[in-house]
């Protein structure tokens, strides 16, 4: 049996990529082609948010990303404990998020 090998991959960032953006506000849209993805920031008692990066990927991308987190988020609790969602907003898992 051939296993294929996986090429080496080399991420590089900029000085400006590499210092990153704080963002507390994530706006998902999306049709049958693909995901946007709006990351941004919202300041107390403000109702304008910043937007700081638009993402756009396709339904297949944005599925291996929800599948990376998941995974990242569980590896984050068993060593850290329980990231515990007490007094965040709830918002409906039913609707898109605008």
């Amino acid at each position: 049996m051939d296993e294929q090998v996986q090429p080496t991959i080399r991420i590089t960032l900029d000085d400006a990529v590499a210092q990153g953006e704080y963002i507390n506000f994530a706006n998902i849209i999306h049709s049958p082609s693909e995901f946007v993805i709006d990351l941004g920031r919202i300041m107390p008692g403000r109702t304008d948010v910043k937007v700081y990066s638009r993402v756009i990927m396709t339904p297949l991308h944005a599925k291996q990303l929800l599948e990376a987190l998941a995974q990242n988020i569980a590896i984050f609790e068993q060593k850290f404990g329980e990231i515990r969602l007490d007094g965040a907003p709830q918002y409906s898992l039913d609707e898109p998020s605008n």
